[in-house]
């Protein structure tokens, strides 16, 4: 079964990721590497290599593989960067991550999927991941500032607290929009601002906290 896996990461690289346009040899690596299976509920594990996000419960969802790679690919990472990624989810976008940055900060707003993405990562031997829960808008200051921030849910503005958070040079990566579809941004922090780049078309479930989506605003749009 694990040389199954492996192959099947292998295809998922090539076909999804490498014909179209992703190009960063240590990002498509750790692709490679990750078992994206084990970051999957048991259910839909047959599927985990395919070309579509999944469900993980909660109404969360873990991203297309092709989305990791773009977000993963536009942080620029280098090896040496400390990095906070807003939005945990099942971890497997902060184990790509672990495999290209010094040390990774991962914020969840809902504590049964930070424990489960806590004791994935463990399983598969990452520990420079640290998970915390709390409202990701915020960000976490007391860790920063940050070389890269990436955010894996949709926010109706950039946070303020995040840009904030970034170190000189530092890169944010977010979708921004409404509640049916966004832009994936990255703005990079800059003596004369956040400079910002627009990355292509995104569909994310919502940033919910202070600097987010509010509960009251999502309540109003998913309602009858």
């Amino acid at each position: 079964m694990v040389d199954d896996n492996v192959h099947l990461r292998s295809n998922m690289v090539m076909q999804q990721l490498v014909k179209r346009g992703i190009e960063d040899p240590r990002v498509l690596q750790a692709m490679r590497d990750t078992p994206r299976h084990l970051f999957v509920p048991p259910r839909h594990r047959d599927m985990a290599y395919e070309d579509m996000p999944l469900p993980i419960g909660h109404e969360q969802t873990i991203s297309q593989p092709l989305m990791v790679a773009m977000m993963t690919a536009a942080l620029q990472l280098h090896g040496h960067e400390r990095v906070l990624e807003i939005g945990t989810g099942s971890g497997y976008q902060a184990a790509i991550l672990s495999r290209l940055a010094t040390v990774v900060f991962s914020i969840e707003r809902i504590p049964e999927l930070a424990a489960q993405a806590r004791a994935t990562l463990a399983k598969t031997g990452i520990f420079n991941v640290h998970v915390l829960v709390g409202d990701g808008s915020l960000g976490l200051p007391e860790h920063g500032p940050y070389d890269a921030i990436v955010v894996t849910a949709a926010s109706p503005k950039v946070p303020p607290a995040l840009l904030d958070q970034l170190r000189l040079g530092g890169r944010l990566v977010i979708p921004v929009g409404n509640r049916h579809e966004q832009t994936l941004v990255r703005l990079t922090a800059t003596d004369n601002g956040p400079q910002a780049e627009r990355l292509g078309g995104c569909r994310f479930v919502p940033l919910i906290g202070q600097q987010g989506w509010l509960r009251s605003e999502i309540a109003r749009t998913d309602g009858p």
